[in-house]
């Protein structure tokens, strides 16, 4: 059992934490912005909590944050009340937050100066994945940290790689958002077709996930699409938040990402409609407005 503190509760953090807890077997004591919600996690699952980033890391093995965007990660680490000014020798940060590479190089730098390590770790699998405890993480930093942080975050994971040095987690999760992207827009298209051409979607979708055309995002986001229902996934806010992270990054090493940056322009779309807090594969209300 190690010592855990989880820094963040929203759709992600909250069921991760409690992997950690009882999947896990770890001692955690949580941090939320809004303290109600950590108050509430701790009446869920046992342990304890913290009011500040700074005061939940105190003496941890392993510190795991969860948050919005790099802003608000670099506020929960290195600001005045953040966990790294309490952050013990030889600990490890575990950075869940999808962020950009550089802030993860910027925070591993800062993390070596103070004694402990960090570990860039985005996930991927969206709210039904971190509630079952199978999410993808894609890992950032040295081999000898990622051994030693890999038995705590597979309470939470189904599958855990090291990508490469710091930033390489982020630059993966990249790279898992702009192939995604096409995707959702493909299937949106393809199922808005066959409603339009009076198909049977089941029965399409039936035949055409068991071939080429298959993947995740039909098996798993078809219905939503067919039915008109986006109130469950990925919100079509932090998408933009992380395809805007994608397109920064290919202005600096010169990817070119035309469809990335088109599918990007669609999501502004929807919106403009008042679809910021559906998810993802709202995509498909832009095509049937």
């Amino acid at each position: 059992m190690a010592s855990v503190a989880f820094l963040g509760l929203g759709v992600m953090g909250y069921p991760m934490a409690a992997h950690l807890k009882n999947r896990g077997g770890h001692d955690v004591t949580v941090y939320n912005r809004t303290a109600a919600k950590a108050q509430k996690w701790v009446a869920e699952h046992g342990g304890s909590h913290a009011p500040t980033p700074r005061e939940a890391a105190e003496g941890k093995d392993f510190v795991f944050c969860c948050v919005g965007n790099d802003e608000d990660l670099r506020s929960v680490t290195t600001g005045p009340d953040g966990a790294f000014q309490s952050m013990k020798k030889g600990a490890v940060f575990i950075d869940n937050t999808t962020a950009s590479a550089e802030v993860a190089r910027e925070l591993a730098e800062a993390a070596e100066k103070c004694g402990f390590s960090f570990l860039d770790s985005p996930v991927s699998g969206g709210q039904a994945g971190a509630e079952n405890g199978v999410l993808t993480v894609m890992v950032g930093g040295e081999q000898a940290v990622f051994d030693k942080a890999r038995p705590v975050i597979d309470a939470y994971a189904r599958m855990v790689g090291l990508m490469g040095p710091s930033g390489a987690g982020q630059l993966t999760k990249m790279i898992n958002q702009i192939c995604i992207a096409g995707l959702v827009q493909g299937l949106a298209e393809g199922i808005n077709f066959g409603k339009r051409a009076g198909l049977d979607v089941d029965k399409v979708v039936e035949v055409i996930s068991k071939g080429a055309a298959g993947s995740w995002q039909m098996e798993n986001r078809h219905k939503a699409m067919r039915d008109g229902k986006y109130e469950f996934g990925f919100a079509v806010d932090w998408m933009r938040k992380d395809l805007k992270i994608c397109l920064e990054e290919a202005d600096r090493n010169g990817a070119a990402l035309p469809v990335t940056a088109l599918i990007d322009q669609f999501y502004k779309d929807v919106q403009g409609m008042g679809g910021g807090r559906w998810d993802t594969c709202s995509l498909m209300a832009r095509l049937q407005k």
